[in-house]
């Protein structure tokens, strides 16, 4: 059986898709928690490509960058949608979902205290393109693209669940994201993982605003 090795620090961040990936697809796995006193040292990090984690490894097989290993997952596991045009559109979809997450990175690690307020203002602005995308597969009523789950499901799914804990309510004026969010938090295997004790000590990012 293949086993996956995933490396990353004691915080949700960018590993957090590629966790709930795992877990649903009831992938063997193991994750190697880095302390930050072994990252500063600075040993790990010169092995790293880009000098970051996330790195996943099978074997003597290592990537690096959170994407990269979503999409080698979804390529190993089925879950890149079922030709190129459905590939070609997960592709934009996450996309998509990586501008709003660099959107929200920015708030958290920069601009937090000044511009909170402004961000959920804003936040409509970013979702209602995401409903509307979803209104148009399969009425908004199953995933992202097409009719499987895929590795943008688990990104959205994430940064969804992000903003839910920055604001609240702020997809009450989104029934299909809403349910959407519902529904894939209630598939057995992300539920368990959500609910876990593992997954509730790990804060949302380093410096613990969310």
């Amino acid at each position: 059986m293949v086993m996956y090795t995933l490396q990353y620090f004691h915080v949700r961040g960018r590993a957090q898709p590629i966790r709930i990936l795992l877990e649903d697809q009831d992938l063997n796995w193991e994750e190697k928690v880095v302390s930050p006193e072994t990252w500063h040292q600075g040993d790990l990090k010169k092995t790293c490509v880009f000098g970051q984690l996330p790195a996943l490894i099978k074997s003597d097989f290592i990537i690096f960058q959170s994407n990269t290993i979503l999409r080698y997952l979804a390529r190993e596991h089925d879950l890149y949608g079922k030709d190129k045009q459905e590939a070609a559109l997960i592709d934009m979809v996450n996309d998509g979902v990586e501008d709003l997450r660099s959107k929200y990175v920015k708030l958290i690690y920069q601009t937090y205290d000044e511009e909170k307020e402004q961000y959920i203002k804003n936040l409509p602005n970013d979702l209602q393109h995401f409903e509307c995308h979803l209104s148009k597969n399969n009425a908004g009523k199953g995933f992202i693209v097409g009719d499987k789950i895929s590795f943008a499901d688990y990104s959205f799914l994430d940064v969804l669940l992000n903003h839910l804990v920055l604001a609240p309510s702020c997809l009450q004026d989104f029934p299909l994201l809403k349910a959407y969010v519902e529904r894939l938090s209630a598939r057995p295997k992300i539920k368990s993982f959500l609910e876990c004790d593992a997954h509730k000590s790990r804060p949302i990012n380093w410096n613990h605003k969310q």
